[in-house]
């Protein structure tokens, strides 16, 4: 196994420069689904090896939980043994568990409160609350029965798109802060986030950055990136990136943000004078993958570069451990 189990550990740093570089110079639908793909497969090596890591340092111990055709104590043996690795894994992989247990539980809990608060509101896709505090932001997988609206304007985009799924929330202290056409923009951006899923990417790097901080950055650059993929779909609809970036401006100044960072928002605490410049500025090339010779396609191969490795080495060290062990003793 050697180097191999350890390297997983310690290449999401080879992601570290795109995950900024991503958020400037590539389309924003570009930069979340490549950003994402990255922390998804990084953190999942890192894990697999810090698996591995358990295994190797207490394949010896008494009570191990291995196979019935390695459990015969000269099979135990053959495999390699590091004590004080195996201890520091076991604590690192208990957290990364509790880490996780606890972040699925707030997640349902805020879901399941959401759910309950949007019971008997009516309005089918947009789902308008009575309250003071200014929030609006996109709960997937959440339908109701649609019926007449509140607003005039509600009536007229309160039909949800085929397949869509979810409710778009907003507060009415939200909507008193827009005019006709932000409001327009915040449903269009809203459902921008149902469409494009985009709280399964913001779930992903959340996980991913848990198992392992040194994708943390990757999972901020997502959470910029997600909005400003719906910052560019609201543009689109809507035709006024000047309104797009007028009622964002406007949200930020009043919103409280979302319940969870799960959630996407329409104006969630960040960098909001860099989206509303970004909505200023022309639209963003919808190029796939950036050119080799430039900064962020240097970064965007040595991160490719960089998770392929990790890849590699995991299966290389998972390997050698199953063969070490199914062959036995000489």
């Amino acid at each position: 196994m050697g180097v191999f189990v350890l390297l997983p550990l310690l290449l999401p740093l080879t992601a570290l420069p795109i995950a900024r570089l991503a958020e400037r110079h590539l389309h924003p639908r570009v930069a979340t689904r490549l950003l994402s793909a990255l922390a998804a497969v990084l953190a999942a090596c890192s894990t697999v090896c810090l698996g591995l890591l358990v295994v190797v340092g207490t394949v010896q111990l008494p009570g191990h939980p291995l196979p019935d055709a390695w459990a015969d104590r000269e099979a135990r043996t053959t495999a390699p043994y590091e004590e004080a690795a195996g201890k520091g894994a076991v604590i690192a992989l208990l957290a990364v568990a509790v880490s996780w247990s606890t972040a699925v539980r707030r997640h349902r809990r805020v879901r399941r409160q959401a759910e309950l608060a949007l019971a008997g509101v009516p309005g089918g896709e947009l789902a308008v609350l009575p309250d003071e505090a200014a929030y609006a932001y996109a709960l997937p997988g959440v339908r109701s029965r649609a019926s007449r609206g509140l607003l005039g304007w509600v009536l007229s985009l309160r039909t949800s798109p085929a397949g869509l799924g979810g409710r778009i929330v907003v507060s009415t202290a939200m909507l008193a802060c827009l005019d006709a056409g932000e409001r327009a923009a915040l449903v269009a951006h809203e459902r921008a986030h149902l469409a494009g899923r985009h709280h399964r990417y913001l779930l992903a790097v959340r996980f991913a950055a848990r198992a392992n901080p040194l994708l943390m950055p990757l999972r901020s650059a997502v959470a910029y990136t997600a909005e400003r993929w719906a910052d560019e779909e609201a543009a689109r609809v809507t035709g006024e990136r000047r309104v797009v970036a007028r009622a964002i401006g406007k949200a930020a100044l009043v919103s409280r943000g979302t319940p969870t960072p799960t959630l996407a928002g329409f104006a969630a605490p960040g960098p909001v004078p860099r989206r509303v410049a970004a909505l200023l500025a022309p639209a963003p090339s919808p190029v796939s993958w950036p050119p080799v010779f430039t900064a962020v396609g240097l970064a965007a191969w040595a991160a490719a570069a960089g998770t392929l490795g990790s890849a590699l080495s995991s299966a290389n060290a998972t390997l050698t451990l199953f063969l070490v062990l199914e062959a036995g003793p000489l």
